[in-house]
């Protein structure tokens, strides 16, 4: 209340103090209502902390366990910590392997999806042709098509690809992974571009600046958070795929990690490594969470920078 108001108060006698009540009635609602909803959402992210963290910490503690251990007692805590199950996951189960084979195909897929998605979208968001609008909601289309209507069409053209098959190739691979994320990833670079000030492109541009510098070296930079934020999503979509190289990359020395971990699971009923298996869970985990937790801030900026501006 102000000055003016607390004198009126007090010149009006009696009568004030239900004034005063019922102006303060509503806000005292209000925030009852609002203390409620923060413990119910709180309560919600609660709860999706512990179903998310809780298999997490599992796998992780199994991982140092035997598969005694493990079978006998799977909530216990090890006993004494079995280094052995990360050598056998690591050498005896191929995962070292694996991991390469992984780290080569994403980094190459990650790469090539950020530079040819953010230049398609530099231009869709700032050039105005002919079949501009077409063009972007074909990519956009291109996000509506499961993955599962298009393994058999693209075994067959990996097969048949002229000159020789790309069939359990690196560079095959990497093809399709690119193609796979370029949708989504013009999607979300084009509505970022949007949003970027047209003044610095137009004053790069009169001090004689070509359309490919002012790109590479004034209008990507200004991008970044976006390019970090889509350059995240596509690293853990690329390296969780699965069902693109079971089908097109079945050559064992090829395999990806998903694919180890896969054969991990189905060779447990005979070798009975459990540990092993828990092991190699953690390995394939740890990058992602690693490549989150440095760059979670610069996720959060990107996927809000559109709406701040």
């Amino acid at each position: 209340m102000t000055t003016e108001e607390i004198e009126t108060v007090a010149k009006a006698g009696p009568a004030a103090p239900a004034k005063v009540t019922r102006r303060l009635g509503p806000a005292t609602g209000r925030s009852s209502e609002g203390g409620a909803l923060n413990v119910f959402s709180h309560g919600i992210l609660v709860l999706w902390a512990l179903m998310v963290g809780v298999p997490l910490l599992w796998v992780l503690w199994s991982a140092f366990k035997d598969s005694n251990g493990i079978l006998t007692d799977p909530w216990g805590l090890p006993a004494s910590l079995h280094w052995e199950n990360w050598s056998n996951a690591w050498n005896d189960a191929n995962m070292g392997q694996y991991f390469v084979n992984t780290a080569i195909v994403v980094g190459g897929s990650v790469t090539g999806t950020m530079v040819l998605g953010s230049m398609a979208a530099y231009v869709l968001a700032r050039f105005t042709f002919p079949g501009n609008r077409f063009i972007y909601y074909l990519f956009v289309a291109g996000m509506s098509f499961p993955v599962f209507m298009l393994v058999i069409p693209l075994f067959f053209v990996l097969r048949d690809f002229p000159g020789s098959s790309l069939l359990a190739t690196y560079h095959g691979l990497i093809l399709v992974y690119i193609a796979y994320s370029l949708p989504f990833t013009v999607f979300f670079m084009t509505a970022f571009f949007r949003t970027l000030p047209t003044s610095v492109a137009e004053a790069a541009m009169i001090d004689g600046a070509s359309h490919t510098r002012t790109f590479f070296q004034v209008m990507l930079p200004m991008a970044k958070p976006g390019l970090i934020s889509i350059g995240i999503f596509n690293f853990l979509g690329q390296w969780n795929q699965y069902l693109l190289p079971m089908v097109l990359n079945q050559q064992e020395d090829k395999y990806v990690l998903t694919q180890g971990l896969a054969m991990i699971a189905l060779q447990q009923g005979y070798e009975n490594d459990w540990g092993a298996l828990m092991a190699g869970m953690v390995i394939a985990m740890l990058p992602v969470l690693i490549v989150y937790t440095v760059f979670q801030r610069q996720v959060q900026s990107g996927l809000t920078a559109g709406a701040l501006k």
